[in-house]
């Protein structure tokens, strides 16, 4: 009895399956936004990546280098 009332809750089927449509728009429009966020995070740590790697190269070259004692 309390898990059905429970259940009641959280689960829902309407009737008229035209429901789903505001649901299915708004689930493609978030789906969409989440791909592209995680394509700009990639391009962009990529290219922090790259400057990261041209700083390191420019630092090897101006440090003198290190003798052993």
């Amino acid at each position: 009895m309390f898990q059905s009332l429970v259940l009641s809750l959280f689960l829902y089927f309407p009737e008229d399956k035209s429901e789903y449509i505001p649901a299915a728009i708004t689930f493609v429009i978030f789906l969409i936004g989440a791909l592209l966020t995680m394509r700009l995070i990639i391009v962009v740590s990529k290219r922090e990546a790259q400057k990261a790697k041209q700083l390191e190269e420019q630092l090897k070259n101006q440090q003198p280098p290190q003798r052993n004692s």
